[in-house]
This record gives C-alpha cells, sequence and structure tokens, in this order.
C-alpha cells in the first residue's frame, strides 16, 4: 500500500481542527467530483471521500461481515481499490454504488477466505420484537419492546441464526435493500444483476427468512 494511503487511513480518526477550513470546499462537491479531482493528483480529495463514506460503508461492512474488526480490514480493501481503479472510474455514473460493488466484492472475498478455514457468520444487530412481526420490522426494529433484555437477546440470536442459514445470494441483497435502503436500480448495480432478477430475488429473500424465521420460533416452542 502507497504510503500515503496507509497515512490517509490513519488521519480518519486525526482530523486536524485546522484542515477543516481547508476541507470545506472539497466537502460542498459531489463524490465524482471529487474522485475526478484526485484522479488529476488532489489527495485531500481521497481524505474527504473516506471521512464521508467511513460511517456508512463500515456499518454496512460491519452488517455483511458481522465482525467490526474484518469490516475495518475490508473498508480499507475497498478504498484501496478505489485508489487503484480510479482511472477506470466514469464519471458519467454515480459513484456510490461503483463504491458498493467494491465493497460487497471485498466482502465476499473475505467469507471465502473464512470458509476455508471455518465457517464465515453473517448477521446483522437487531432489536427483538414480538413473535409474528414482519420481516422489515425484525430487521430495522428500532422501537424497544416491554420484554426482558434476555427474551430481546434470544430472539435476536434466533433473527441472526435464520440470516445465516440463508444463501449468500440473499443474504447480500437484503442488506442493501433492507439496511442501506438502496434502490432496486442501485442494488442491480452493485450486484451486477438484471432489474428485474433484483425484485425477484428480494421477493425469494424475504420469501426464505419468512419460511426459516416459521420453522425456528416452532423449535424453539
Amino acid at each position: 500500500m502507497a504510503a500515503w494511503i496507509a497515512e490517509a487511513f490513519s488521519r480518519l480518526s486525526l482530523v486536524a481542527a485546522a484542515d477543516s477550513v481547508a476541507k470545506h470546499s472539497l466537502a460542498s462537491k459531489s463524490d465524482e467530483t471529487l474522485l475526478v479531482e484526485y484522479r488529476e493528483g488532489n489527495r485531500e480529495s481521497f481524505v474527504v471521500l473516506l471521512e464521508r463514506y467511513r460511517g456508512e460503508l463500515l456499518n454496512f461492512l460491519t452488517k455483511f461481515l458481522s465482525n467490526r474488526a474484518a469490516a475495518e480490514d475490508v473498508f480499507q480493501e475497498t478504498f484501496l481499490q478505489v485508489h487503484l481503479s480510479a482511472e477506470s472510474f466514469d464519471a458519467t455514473r454515480t459513484f456510490k454504488p461503483w463504491l458498493f460493488t467494491i465493497a460487497a466484492n471485498k466482502a465476499r472475498d473475505f467469507h471465502r477466505r473464512q470458509r476455508r478455514r471455518a465457517t464465515a457468520s453473517l448477521s446483522a444487530p437487531v432489536n427483538g420484537q414480538e413473535e409474528g412481526a414482519a420481516f422489515i420490522d425484525l430487521l430495522d426494529g428500532g422501537v424497544e419492546q416491554p420484554s426482558a433484555p434476555v427474551e430481546r437477546d434470544e430472539e435476536a440470536a434466533l433473527v441472526k441464526g435464520v440470516i445465516e442459514r440463508l444463501p449468500s445470494h440473499y443474504r447480500e441483497i437484503l442488506l442493501l435493500g433492507y439496511f442501506q435502503r438502496m434502490s432496486y436500480q442501485q442494488i442491480a448495480e452493485i450486484l451486477e444483476i438484471p432489474l428485474g432478477t433484483v425484485k425477484s430475488r428480494l421477493h425469494s429473500a424475504v420469501a426464505s427468512f419468512a419460511d426459516g424465521w416459521r420453522i425456528a420460533v416452532r423449535a424453539q416452542s
């Protein structure tokens, strides 16, 4: 990794106040403009992109990989690939789907490496909801229920197990559609599949989760 790229990663947690004024003009620019300026030699544009996507992309990768440390590593691998592929980016397209395509591919690579050593776990943290709640509520549940913490933990673990048992192509589309709330078109670009396939696969993924959830609930009762 180029020394200055490593330095850019280290600066994410050490953004000096003196830099804020200098970055203000960059912060108002689009992702696409920043990447073009980076290709033209403006390294600060790359740092701004890193800072802009650190929270959102790390959150996605943490859910995808179920491991914060692994997500940090894949985040760095993703932006290293952005650096390496910057010249090939089509500035007439949107940066975010391109970025998430790289991130999803890097996350899949991580899973393949893990599977060679042990079964990788993919889950998303959710708050427990009452039995029979809709799928999206189980995934996104942010409203606290009056059940005891241990019951919430048990149900969250149950949801985790159901998600882990889904085929990988169902897990990733659920993360993009329900957690990242990306449009069908964006998901199609990231997964490199037709729009019609996105809709049918997401429908099948939800149905598969629902079936797995019913089986898991019955097994516990």
